[in-house]
């Protein structure tokens, strides 16, 4: 026992971020005093657009040296920052002159707060473009303050950007509780059903059809819906975030990436009430390094297939992560009748602490009883577990592999998987169904179910993979 102790802590992780205040009227306060996190591996190109921007409150200063950033001052421009008047127009005013410049910046100052509705900011802007949030933004307060003629699908949109740094002290307060206690939401109905439908509610932040984006150092929270989403974008950094929400808000995803690539996300905290980082279909080449996730679903790939579909995900890693006090660790979740296919995904130095479902692929995912067993499944292949540690909730198994009937989960590797209860009695029993790989070293708990070889029925790795 005392040898594994001493590996458990061999793991470190480091992760330098503030968590958000959920007061945003101490929030204006808080940020504006915070000193700047620099990050370590900021790239170059960020690094010189940061360094341009000036220290002015006038919305627009231009430098004569080359290259020097073009400040746009929201409240120069009419908006009022108090918390209860709707600012929209002059952001878009502000939007409008910031982009049609080079290195521009849209400055959302400290000390103040600001409302507007939902938004789409279109691009593509001038070169070197950077949003610069040190101060509070907000949407309208929970459904009934929503404006009818607003899309209750999303609040803040980015589209067809390239190049943007969307960064600063500042914090995105994103007003969630009404929406959370919506009759629609999930467990509002007796046994864990809904009442009433369909169920709308914005996701905070949407980057759509847009590359070279940077998101650094702010603070999200309390999102009706997903905190982050990218969708159809390429090259994006993430990193210096922090996101929260209490573990009960429902559908609160804190970062949430589909039909994107090249992405990484480094050196953030995510507390929330659904998946810490989630990963949807048409993903690939995700780095994902130094993530501390608290009362969260984990981080999960998916869910994919659903209603049929096609989904394909590929090179994902996930390095030096602490997950804690979650209903799961590491989640891979997959459709019945869905196709396409998971491959060439490592997790590697994860710690979890009191984590329900440390270890789970499920391809038999559904959110009622009534789902029908089919034979089309999204392919899993080639997924390793390296250095997993720590302790996980005696409720369920740590480690659970139900992989579909007809197409089995192949190449699963685990070495150095070593978990522990909690609490209570060790739970020895890992759940295993049509799943073959290779245990590399002795598992804690032993993983005697892992099928060895190959599957002699599978077909041809084309028939799946994308």
């Amino acid at each position: 026992m005392g040898v594994l102790i001493g590996s458990l802590v061999r793991i470190t992780v480091m992760v330098g971020v503030i968590i958000c205040t959920a007061d945003p009227g101490k929030a204006a306060i808080h940020f504006h005093k915070r000193k700047h996190r620099a990050s370590a591996s900021r790239s170059a190109h960020v690094d010189h657009q940061l360094s341009q921007l000036p220290p002015t409150n006038s919305y627009y200063n231009k430098s004569t040296s080359p290259g020097s950033a073009i400040v746009f001052n929201v409240m120069e421009m009419g908006a009022v920052g108090d918390g209860k008047t709707d600012d929209t127009q002059a952001f878009k005013d502000t939007w409008k002159a910031a982009c049609s410049v080079e290195s521009g910046t849209l400055l959302v100052p400290s000390d103040n707060i600001f409302t507007i509705r939902s938004t789409i900011f279109s691009g593509p802007c001038g070169t070197g473009f950077v949003f610069q949030l040190d101060g509070v933004l907000m949407p309208p307060e929970g459904p009934d303050s929503w404006p009818e003629s607003d899309s209750k699908q999303q609040w803040l949109v980015f589209y067809r950007m390239d190049g943007m740094v969307f960064t600063g002290q500042g914090t995105i307060e994103g007003n969630g509780e009404k929406w959370w206690n919506l009759p629609c939401k999930p467990h509002k109905g007796p046994n864990g059903s809904t009442l009433g439908g369909p169920c709308e509610s914005p996701t905070m932040i949407r980057f759509f059809m847009s590359s070279n984006i940077t998101l650094r150092d702010v603070c999200i929270e309390n999102s009706p819906r997903f905190h982050v989403k990218f969708d159809g974008c390429e090259d994006v950094h993430i990193e210096g975030v922090s996101i929260s929400s209490p573990a009960l808000s429902p559908n609160t995803d804190g970062i949430h990436i589909q039909h994107t690539k090249y992405v990484t996300i480094y050196n953030s905290m995510i507390n929330n009430g659904d998946d810490c980082i989630s990963i949807g279909p048409g993903s690939s080449n995700i780095d994902i390094q130094n993530i501390t996730c608290g009362h969260s679903h984990g981080i999960s790939i998916g869910s994919l297939g659903v209603h049929n579909t096609e989904a394909c995900v590929s090179n994902i890693t996930v390095k030096n992560c602490v997950i804690r006090n979650s209903d799961n660790g590491l989640r891979i979740k997959t459709w019945q009748g869905g196709m396409g296919s998971v491959t060439r995904i490592i997790f590697d130095n994860i710690y979890m602490e009191n984590v329900r479902n440390c270890i789970i692929i499920d391809q038999y995912y559904c959110f009622t009883k009534g789902c029908i067993n089919q034979t089309s499944a999204v392919y899993v292949d080639g997924i390793t577990y390296t250095n997993v540690k720590g302790t996980y909730d005696v409720r369920s198994a740590p480690i659970h592999f139900a992989c579909s009937d007809t197409v089995p989960c192949t190449n699963i590797t685990m070495s150095e998987v070593e978990l522990l209860p909690f609490k209570g009695q060790l739970v020895d029993d890992p759940y295993c169904w049509n799943t073959y790989g290779v245990m590399q070293t002795v598992t804690i708990p032993p993983i005697s179910c892992l099928r060895q070889g190959k599957p002699q029925l599978l077909r041809e790795h084309s028939v799946y993979t994308c």
